[in-house]
Parts: structure tokens; sequence; C-alpha cells
């Protein structure tokens, strides 16, 4: 073969092989550490007395004012809880208490006699089954406490302040997924194994989303702001 042949084919060889170069084997990935778990903060409860909310011994109740012109023709109501649930932890520093408290929407009793009687006289003892009867339909539904999507109204701590005996509570009140914080009066008292607790406080409906009932525009509705009395019992576990 002549000579300036064999290098030209020698040369197109060569830049063939530049034109395809050799894969390049990439690097082994760098071995990952996995990170430390971060230390799981300490429990509230640790190192407390914790008492368990005895609900056959406790209630709640709301009471719901009438409104508007016409309102001597409605009725004022209390609803009442007797299912609350939840636990009290006191802690030797007594900031450091707190309590998770709540209770089912579709289990409140409307108008019960003695719950009224309680109230007081802007309570008359007597209202007619089928009053009761729509007032709890209008409780439940969507616009109100929509009991089917939000079945539970929850009650934490979110700041305690003061003593044992002159309590400075804050609590985080949850209805229909909104919550709010409210300065709780309370009176606690501790006796063996139990402890009670007992205040009233307001809330205001519109703050939680919910629209309060009327008729005839407003002729007659009920209030904005309810009424919130409690007396809890707890029991030390």
């Amino acid at each position: 073969m002549h000579a300036m042949t064999r290098v030209g084919l020698v040369m197109g060889l060569c830049l063939g092989l530049a034109a395809c170069p050799r894969p390049v084997k990439p690097p082994a990935p760098t071995p990952t550490v996995p990170a430390t778990p971060a230390p799981p903060e300490p429990s509230p409860v640790s190192g407390a007395t914790v008492y368990q909310i005895d609900a056959a011994a406790s209630e709640l109740h709301v009471l719901v004012y009438r409104g508007g012109t016409f309102a001597r023709l409605g009725h004022n109501h209390v609803m009442s809880s007797r299912s609350v649930t939840g636990k009290v932890w006191m802690q030797p520093q007594f900031s450091a208490s707190g309590f998770e408290l709540s209770f089912p929407v579709a289990d409140l009793i409307v108008d019960d006699v003695e719950a009224r009687r309680a109230a007081g006289s802007d309570f008359p003892p007597e209202i007619p089954a089928g009053d009761k009867e729509g007032t709890r339909k209008n409780m439940l539904r969507a616009e109100v406490l929509d009991a089917e999507h939000y079945p539970r109204v929850t009650v934490k701590s979110a700041k305690v302040a003061g003593s044992l005996q002159a309590p400075q509570v804050t609590a985080v009140i949850t209805i229909k997924q909104t919550s709010r914080e409210v300065a709780v009066p309370v009176a606690i008292v501790t006796s063996g194994g139990k402890l009670s607790a007992s205040g009233e406080f307001e809330i205001l409906q519109t703050d939680f989303g919910i629209k309060p009932f009327s008729v005839a525009l407003g002729a007659l509705e009920v209030k904005d702001r309810l009424l919130v009395r409690f007396k809890l019992v707890a029991l030390k576990r």
C-alpha cells in the first residue's frame, strides 16, 4: 500500500476514535450518613400528677340568649354536655401544668329542665318539646356546629400562670377547625386524688365562623355572645 494511503488510514482511524470516546465510568456515589434524629421533646406530663376527667361527675353548659325586635317571642337556651373527656396534669412548677379536653357536639343536651333551672330566672324550666327539637336541628346544621364534619369541640391549655390558689389560664378553643385563645377564669381545688375546676367565660360565635341563627331579617335572632359555665371533676390516675 502506498505510504500516503497508509498515513491517511491511520489519521482517519484516529479521528474516528476521537469522535467516539470511551465511556467514562461514573464515580461511586458518596455514602450518605443517616442524620441523627432530634431527641424527642419531653412529654408535658413527665413528672406531673395526672388527673383523668370523670365525665359522669362533670358538666359544661352553654347559655344562648335571644335577641332582635321580637326577642320576647323566642327562648333563651341551655346546651349541656355531660360527655367531657380528657386529662389535667399538675406540675410542681404550676406554670408547667396544663390540660386537654373535648366533647362531642352531637351529644349536647338541649334545654335540660334542671340545667335551665340552675341557669337562673332568664331560663324558665318548661320548654315545649317541639322547640327543643327545632333548636337541636339548628344547632347541628352546617352553618352552626356542623356536627357531621366537625364532631368534637376541643379545649387545650395555651398558657398557665399564677398559682393553684390564684390561677391565670388561657385556653385554645377549637370549633369547626377554627381556634381562638380565650382567657378562662377558673377556681381549682385538689383534695386527695380528686381535682375540681369551675368557672365561666364568654365567646363569640362569629369568632369561630358560626353564623348565629336568625329569622325575619333579624327580628328574632340568637345573640352572637355565648356564656360558657363548667364544673369539671378529674380523678388521679
